[in-house]
């Protein structure tokens, strides 16, 4: 019952956002979509368990679902060729009603300030071992073209999450992440408009959409090599590394390992039964002092591996952006005094 009413929840949200588009309220361009369908609906990928994500500007609050109405219809039947999303619970949680309808929309809850550690961001990554389709907006929310900052005379899109690079390090299989970009939905749902007219669009807007191609595996491999982040550990941590574990079961196993369990902590002073004193083992100590080191070193790999990981993604979205609308990214060029 729970999927059927979820497949009921996206047909008719996903028909309505296709009416919309097609019946004249707003003109949408639409780029790349045959190669991104292609990918969607290779059934090898899903029964290899190799998930697609795709990353994207977020410029309004119509962003999702609407884009998704440039979507075939059979895509909306199939939970495996509609997107995943992550929502705020402060937004779009707020009530039982709200709730209902956006888990059954496959909308993840996800809890500001919480981390990347949080239940949504461990059931994105499973979907994507069960090959399904994961959309990020990196940005963590809506971030409108005439607020992007400028750097080097470029404008930047606001630093990307670092749970998009977790998803992407912890799936199984190396996912497919196609970057995306929107244009004209700021200016359909423009920010800083008072009640009622913020909830309102803006008919007659022109739109797009456009798929760009996939990040290389082979692009994500060789920069994290490059950051030297594969564990090459000294001997002496070497040794405290027998029988280590990876990084969880992604693919990114071989660059990343874990924190060591501590198998064996230092024996602290007690007194026996016959009422002597046993010393602590001085060498216990000192191992666990190592381990602790150590892991901590791992730690920062970790933390290093995720920003690089996410800041390669966020640059392949800025880049298909600039491709398509320029350095500035939409936003407004300041006017020149008179």
């Amino acid at each position: 019952m729970d999927r059927l009413l979820s497949t009921l929840t996206v047909t008719t949200i996903g028909l309505t956002c296709k009416a919309v588009l097609n019946l004249g309220f707003a003109s949408v361009t639409v780029r790349g979509l045959s190669n991104f369908l292609q990918i969607l609906d290779d059934a090898g990928r899903v029964e290899d368990g190799r998930g697609v994500i795709t990353a994207s500007n977020h410029i309004s609050t119509l962003d999702d679902p609407l884009a998704w109405g440039v979507l075939p219809t059979r895509a909306y039947l199939n939970s495996r060729t509609i997107r995943w999303s992550l929502g705020a619970h402060d937004i779009m949680f707020t009530n039982p009603i709200f709730s209902a309808f956006f888990r059954k929309g496959q909308v993840l809850e996800t809890f500001r300030g919480s981390g990347i550690y949080q239940p949504a961001v461990d059931t994105a990554i499973k979907k994507l071992d069960q090959g399904h389709w994961v959309h990020l907006f990196g940005e963590g929310g809506v971030n409108q073209p005439d607020t992007y900052a400028v750097e080097d005379g470029k404008a930047r899109l606001r630093r990307f999450k670092w749970g998009v690079g977790r998803i992407m390090m912890e799936a199984r299989k190396a996912p497919i992440v196609v970057p995306i970009w929107l244009t004209g939905f700021d200016r359909l749902m423009p920010e800083g408009r008072s009640v009622p007219y913020k909830f309102i669009p803006r008919p007659g807007q022109d739109l797009s959409v456009t798929f760009g191609q996939p990040i290389s595996a082979e692009r994500l491999s060789v920069a994290l090599r490059g950051n030297d982040i594969p564990t090459r550990m000294n001997a002496d941590s070497e040794a405290l590394y027998s029988g280590a574990t990876t990084h969880g079961t992604g693919w990114m196993a071989n660059f990343v390992t874990t924190r060591p369990l501590v198998t064996h902590p230092p024996q602290l002073s007690s007194q026996t039964d016959s009422g002597h004193i046993s010393q602590p083992d001085a060498g216990a100590g000192d191992r666990m002092q190592r381990e602790q080191l150590v892991g901590a070193e791992v730690d920062e790999q970790l933390a290093r591996v995720r920003a690089e990981v996410t800041r390669i993604v966020q640059d392949a979205v800025e880049e298909l952006g600039r491709k398509l609308v320029g350095d500035q990214l939409g936003k407004t060029p300041p006017r020149k005094p008179i």
